[in-house]
């Protein structure tokens, strides 16, 4: 693990001087080579996925785990988009002159090194080590026993790419163990090397790594996410809208956990949404007055409206106006993505004010809760932190700054 430490620090002076042509040419020809290495990804992928069923993981641990040609695919596009952004380093966030001629520039620069420990997804292995050769940052990537083969494979493509553009392989580094152990070293023996860590899985994990890691980390503990309908929500809109929050994708951090209605529209619009969703096969558990609209409906315990299911499972309370809802959501969310369905426009930023969340949307689906499609290419995860990053963590999130001033001789009286 420390040479891994060490040979990261060295990379790093090198990658930060590299030129944005250097970087994106390293970042084609990762794409290129995840793309003609495909066959070779899945087939390892589906060994990860034999085991994982064969160890009894849960549905949506393998869901996040499996890849197929459109889910490769996607992968070799968001290291493209990574090559259409900007290249933050260097660039001037601010700058001013002083009235004693000092000239004083805010300049974006890399974080340092950063180690990446994530669980089930490989496309983590992509997404995070093009991210972070694009801002100019080493990576260390622990990715989890599960995806060993698929994240290995995947690697090998990221290190392929790195030596075409005549850049260290280092830059992008793989822990090439599955001892829990090297988690454990990444927290806490490696504070000469790693600056920055990014915890991507389980809440197990997360909680973790944000108690024992000695560096800074970016992330988020839990995706409890909602989606409020109003009494001015159009109801085909947010049958819409509440359908795709909850089962486009069940074991995502954007997927919608709980719903909630406004009394004024839960006669007129509950029933619909209810059967929408037991027509898509979701367990719909609810408070008192959503069970009388429907015998399927389980009641709720005061845990459902804390808990984020990565299931086929929903949440549902009706509330007396947007004020409760964005009470209920104070109390029980967890600052990652809320939404609210109206057609009233002072209701919507009453909400998308008021609720303090990393992400608040209008009339659009929690699932819209990634940096691919608020245009920022890849990302490594979502951050709740009020501190440096929040939201989508992409290029210009995993930059820091240093002030640059210039002077012609100037002394401090």
């Amino acid at each position: 693990m420390r040479n891994l430490g060490e040979a990261a620090v060295a990379a790093g002076p090198q990658l930060a001087l590299a030129d944005s042509a250097r970087k994106n040419q390293a970042l084609a020809a990762m794409a290129a080579a995840i793309r003609a290495r495909a066959a070779e990804i899945i087939a390892a992928n589906e060994q990860d996925v034999r085991a994982a069923t064969e160890a009894q993981l849960g549905a949506a641990m393998i869901d996040r785990l499996k890849l197929d040609e459109k889910r490769v695919e996607a992968m070799a596009r968001g290291v493209e988009e990574i090559i259409a952004m900007p290249d933050p380093i260097g660039t001037v966030a601010a700058e001013w002159t002083r009235p004693n001629g000092l000239r004083i520039q805010r300049v974006r620069v890399p974080l340092g090194v950063i180690g990446i420990i994530y669980e089930s997804r490989p496309n983590v292995t992509a997404d995070a080590g093009a991210l972070c050769l694009k801002s100019g940052n080493p990576v260390i990537l622990r990715g989890g026993s599960e995806s060993a083969r698929s994240n290995a494979v995947i690697h090998a493509c990221l290190v392929e790419g790195l030596t075409a553009a005549g850049l260290p392989p280092a830059c992008i580094q793989r822990v090439p163990v599955t001892d829990r152990a090297a988690v454990g070293e990444m927290l806490s023996g490696m504070t000469d090397y790693i600056d920055v860590l990014v915890p991507r899985g389980g809440k197990s994990l997360v909680a973790r790594v944000q108690a024992e890691a000695r560096v800074p980390v970016i992330g988020h503990l839990e995706g409890n996410c909602h989606v409020y309908v109003d009494r001015e929500a159009d109801i085909e809109m947010a049958r819409k809208v509440v359908l795709n929050a909850k089962m486009r994708r069940t074991g995502i951090c954007g997927a919608a956990e709980t719903l909630l209605v406004d009394s004024a529209c839960a006669a007129t619009h509950l029933p619909l949404i209810i059967a929408d969703l037991f027509a898509a096969r979701c367990e719909v558990r609810g408070d008192a007055a959503v069970c009388a609209l429907d015998a399927r409906v389980k009641p709720a315990n005061e845990q459902d409206w804390y808990t984020e299911y990565l299931d086929a499972i929903i949440a549902v309370r009706v509330v007396e106006g947007v004020d409760a809802a964005i009470e209920h959501i104070a109390r029980y969310g967890s600052s990652h993505t809320d939404s609210i369905v109206t057609g009233n426009p002072a209701t919507a930023e009453r909400f998308l004010t008021r609720v303090d969340s990393a992400i608040v949307l209008h009339n659009a689906s929690t699932q819209f809760a990634d940096g691919g499609e608020f245009g920022m290419g890849a990302e490594i995860g979502i951050s709740t932190d009020r501190f440096h990053a929040r939201g989508p963590v992409g290029v210009e999130q995993l930059t820091s700054y240093k002030y640059v001033v210039r002077g012609s001789g100037q002394t401090r009286s």
